[in-house]
């Protein structure tokens, strides 16, 4: 169904206004397939070079999916192989509509949510113990020294266990894409660990952090009156919960994935997130929405009935993208055109017209459009505005 919309929001609100290079890669499941996937690393590759990457919803598959397009294999999620790519930090902004219910009404400035998308539980070895013995980690370095050999525990039954890691590198990135992130919004950056506990693991985060910041960037935030500091994990969100926003929560990997989760419906809807990811140097992003493929609606449109998908995620999308080119290329009316476009989808949402999905939270007497006739109406809009912005003819 997004890809439906995609095609919508590039036909009608992009190409008419913005003479875009684009380069496509098809990323369908049946395309990803026939490549091999290769077709996702070429997009990668693309991104790198381009500085900017615009991507529209995929599917990952699992066990169905493979059975219902005849895959070769249970392909990787093209998200994860892109940030790997690129050595990205995804971060997570919510999308603000003054008329839609927060279950958290004190926050009324975004909340950005960094997450450190690599290593930790999702790259984990776990097995279910089967029954009593001892448990070890061990480490042998490549240089030939003596291996390093932990005793973890002494198992008097079944029961299960987990290793994990990360890197230095890694987590320098991490840092360093959430710095900048702060300073292109213009906000405070806090990271969130549980060093209390994992001493030399999340203490590793915490000290990487503090030396990042440290010696690239602290001069820069003093002279914009920003700050940086840690926070225990458990502070931090009763912090979150109490503070109005405007700040970037740099989150490990299995945080971040929760907490953006939690700060999307707090502010309201899933539906109304952009998601960046963004390289260690802050030049090269890559915007999508942070939702999925919305597969129930797709099932509808198959069978020809109308569907009230919410496509805003999918238009900022192309909107940060857009911001991005026109800064990176010192083309400010390029910036100025995405700023307009994501105006109109909250204006437009502001004065009562939205989707389904977004109506629902409003209340029960709130009246909603199907998926066309609220892109027709951000249409006639966005045309409205640009014809006004246009100076007339002499």
């Amino acid at each position: 169904m997004t890809r439906i919309i995609w095609h919508f929001i590039k036909d009608k609100l992009i190409l008419p206004y913005l003479d875009v290079d684009l380069q496509y890669f098809d990323l369908s499941i049946e395309h990803r397939d026939e490549t091999d996937d290769q077709v996702t690393l070429d997009a990668a590759h693309a991104i790198a070079a381009c500085g900017v990457g615009v991507k529209c919803a995929t599917i990952t598959p699992d066990e169905a999916r493979v059975e219902e397009f005849h895959l070769k294999k249970m392909w990787r999620s093209p998200n994860g192989t892109i940030r790997n790519e690129l050595d990205g930090t995804v971060f997570r902004e919510p999308i603000i509509c003054r008329n839609v219910p927060k279950l958290v009404p004190s926050w009324t400035q975004p909340i950005v949510i960094g997450r450190h998308a690599f290593g930790d539980q999702y790259r984990a070895t776990d097995f279910v113990v089967p029954g009593a013995g001892k448990l070890t980690v061990s480490f042998t370095p490549s240089d030939g020294s003596p291996p390093v050999v932990r005793e973890v525990f002494e198992f008097k039954g079944p029961g299960v266990a987990l290793s994990m890691y990360n890197l230095d590198d890694s987590i320098r990135g991490f840092a360093r894409a959430s710095m900048n992130y702060g300073l292109l919004r213009n906000y405070p950056v806090y990271l969130s660990t549980k060093n209390t506990i994992l001493k030399a693991y999340d203490g590793r985060f915490k000290d990487i952090f503090q030396q990042v910041f440290d010696e690239e960037f602290k001069a820069e935030f003093e002279a914009r009156g920003l700050t940086y500091e840690h926070r225990l994990i458990d502070d931090m969100v009763a912090a979150a919960l109490k503070w109005s926003g405007a700040f970037v929560w740099a989150c490990k990997n299995y945080d971040g994935d929760v907490q953006s989760d939690t700060v999307a419906q707090g502010f309201g809807s899933l539906g109304l997130m952009s998601s960046v990811l963004m390289t260690p140097d802050g030049k090269t992003i890559e915007a999508e929405a942070a939702h999925g493929t919305v597969t129930r609606h797709f099932r509808q449109h198959q069978k020809g009935q109308e569907t009230s998908t919410n496509p805003i995620a999918s238009i900022f999308a192309w909107t940060r993208g857009l911001a991005h080119r026109g800064k990176v290329d010192g083309t400010p009316d390029v910036t100025r055109f995405a700023e307009t476009l994501e105006r109109v989808c909250v204006d437009t949402v502001e004065s009562g017209k939205m989707t389904k999905d977004l109506a629902i939270l409003i209340g029960p007497d709130q009246p909603w459009l199907t998926t066309t006739q609220f892109l027709d109406v951000l249409d006639a809009e966005l045309r409205r505005r640009m014809e006004a912005a246009t100076p007339a003819a002499v």
